[in-house]
C-alpha cells in the first residue's frame, strides 16, 4: 500500500467497479454490547407531513457513535409524544436508561420540533427545546438534537453535524471519470463539488470547513488544488516535476504540509499560503509522505520508510530532525493524531490485512479497530469518538465507520460503485 507506486495502486482500487456520487447508507456490521441503552420514540406529528422520521435519524446518530444501543421499535413499551405522558417505570421494565420523546407541528410553512431527554433511572427531564426547521432542514434538525443529547449524556460534543468528503468515480480504465463530493457525516445529501476526467485524490478541510485540498491530475501530472466550496473558485498551488500529493492544513489555516519529490526523493514541505514560500521539513532518500498536524501545530506526523518499512514519524518544529513514533509491526501508514493530541489512528498491518489501528502516545499500546483486511485513508470525527475509512466489501469500494474503541462497526456502501478517499470536515461553528 505503501511505495512510490501508491498513487496507482488507488486507482486501481477504484476502478475496480463503476462509481458514482449518490447518497450513501450506513450497515451495521458490529454493536457495542456494552453501550447505554436508550429509547427514541418516533415523534408525534400534529398534523404535520415530515419528509424526514427525525427520530429513526437520531437513533441512528446516537447508534453509530458506539456509546448508544437504542431500542428496536418493536420493543418500545409506549408512544408517549411529551414528557409529561412519560412511565418511568413502564420504561425500567425495558432496562431503558434514558427516553427521548418529540413533536413536529406546522409552522410557516416549515415545522416547529420540541423533543424532549428523560432520565429514567433519576425520573428528571433532562433536556428540552424546540427548533424550526423547513422540509430540507429535518435531517439536518435531527442531527442537531443528537448532538445535544449526547453532549449531554456523555459531557463531549456531538458529531453529527459535520460533513465528509469523499472521492468517487464511474467508468472503468481509461474511460473513468472521477468526481469530489461532500456529505452529512452518515452519507445523506450528498453534493458534487468538482468533477474531472482524471483522478482526484486526498481531499482535506481547511479548519474553518470553507475550503478543500486535494490533489489533481487534471493536468496530466498531480497538482495541489484548494477550492472553495461555496463559491466553487479554486486556485492550483504546485504543480512540480514528480510527486505533489497529501495535501494537510495546519491548526490555523495559515500553512499546508505536503509531499514533494521536485528535489528527488518524496520529502514533506510546509508552504505558506499567504506567501507560497515552501520550507522543507525532511532529508532522507526515503519516501516521506502524508504529513498530518498535531492539534496545537507544534507537530508534524508523517510517513518514511527510511528504517526499511512505511512507519510513522513525529517532526517537533524547532527541535531538530523527526523522531520514530511506531514500532509495532513492520506497517504503519497514514497516522492522524486525535483531536486532544494523545492519540494517533493509522493504518496498520495485522495477520496479513491492513486494518485501522489506535496508539495510546502515553503508553505506546496500540489497538486494532477494525477486522476487515483492506483498510485505510482513516479520518477522525472532530470530537475523536468515530473514524471514518476506505474499505473493500468483496470488490466494491466502500466506507467504513467504527468507533475510537473498536467496538462499535458499521459500513456505508454505495449502491453505485465504489468510494474512496474520505476526510472528516471540522466544526464549523
Amino acid at each position: 500500500m505503501f511505495n512510490a507506486l501508491a498513487v496507482m495502486t488507488c486507482l486501481l482500487l477504484m476502478s475496480r467497479a463503476a462509481l458514482a456520487a449518490n447518497d450513501l447508507t450506513i450497515e451495521i456490521t458490529k454493536g457495542n454490547a456494552q453501550a447505554i441503552p436508550i429509547a427514541v420514540v418516533p415523534f408525534k406529528t400534529d398534523g404535520a407531513s415530515p419528509s424526514v422520521d427525525m427520530a429513526q435519524v437520531v437513533a441512528d446518530d446516537l447508534e453509530h457513535s458506539g456509546r448508544f444501543d437504542p431500542l428496536a421499535r418493536q420493543d418500545l413499551i409506549a408512544l408517549p409524544g411529551s414528557g409529561d405522558a412519560i412511565n418511568y417505570s413502564d420504561w425500567k421494565m425495558v432496562n431503558a436508561n434514558y427516553v427521548v420523546v418529540g413533536r413536529i407541528e406546522p409552522q410557516n410553512g416549515g415545522y416547529k420540533v420540541s423533543y424532549e431527554l428523560h432520565d429514567v433511572l433519576g425520573q428528571t427531564r433532562l433536556l428540552g427545546q424546540f427548533v424550526s426547521a423547513s422540509q430540507n432542514q429535518l435531517r439536518a434538525s435531527a442531527h442537531y438534537i443528537s448532538d445535544q443529547i449526547y453532549k449531554k449524556i456523555t459531557d463531549v460534543r456531538g458529531a453529527f453535524s459535520t460533513r465528509i468528503a469523499y472521492v468517487s468515480a464511474t467508468g472503468a480504465d481509461k474511460n473513468m471519470h472521477f468526481t469530489l463530493n461532500v456529505a452529512d457525516y452518515d452519507g445523506y445529501n450528498s453534493r458534487q463539488i468538482l468533477s474531472s476526467s482524471e483522478p482526484i485524490l486526498s481531499p482535506a478541510w481547511s479548519p474553518d470547513g470553507q475550503k478543500i485540498a486535494y490533489v489533481s491530475f487534471e493536468g496530466g501530472r498531480p497538482a495541489i488544488y484548494v477550492q472553495q466550496l461555496a463559491s466553487g473558485k479554486r486556485v492550483k498551488l504546485t504543480s512540480f516535476k514528480g510527486i505533489n500529493g497529501a495535501p494537510a492544513w495546519s491548526p490555523d489555516g495559515k500553512r499546508l504540509a505536503m509531499s514533494l519529490s521536485k528535489d528527488g526523493h518524496p520529502e514533506i514541505y510546509i508552504m505558506d499560503l499567504a506567501t507560497r514560500g515552501l520550507t522543507r521539513i525532511t532529508n532522507s532518500s526515503a519516501i516521506n509522505t502524508e504529513p498530518s498536524w498535531s492539534p496545537d501545530g507544534r507537530k508534524l506526523l508523517f510517513t518514511s520508510d527510511r528504517s526499511g518499512a512505511p512507519q510513522l514519524y513525529e517532526y517537533t518544529f524547532g527541535g531538530g530532525s523527526a523522531t520514530r513514533l511506531t514500532f509495532t509491526g513492520n506497517y504503519n501508514a497514514g497516522g492522524h493524531y486525535s483531536p486532544d493530541g494523545k492519540r494517533v489512528f493509522m493504518v496498520t498491518r495485522d495477520n496479513g490485512g491492513y486494518r485501522i489501528a489506535r496508539q495510546d502516545l502515553d503508553t505506546g499500546r496500540v489497538t486494532i479497530l477494525t477486522k476487515t483486511h483492506w483498510d485505510e485513508a482513516p479520518t477522525i470525527a472532530p470530537n475523536g469518538t468515530m473514524v471514518e475509512y476506505a474499505t473493500q466489501r468483496g470488490t466494491q469500494g466502500v466506507l467504513g465507520l467504527v468507533s475510537d474503541d473498536g467496538k462499535a462497526e458499521f459500513v456505508i456502501p454505495s449502491t453505485k460503485g465504489n468510494v474512496r478517499e474520505p476526510a472528516w470536515s471540522p466544526y464549523t461553528n
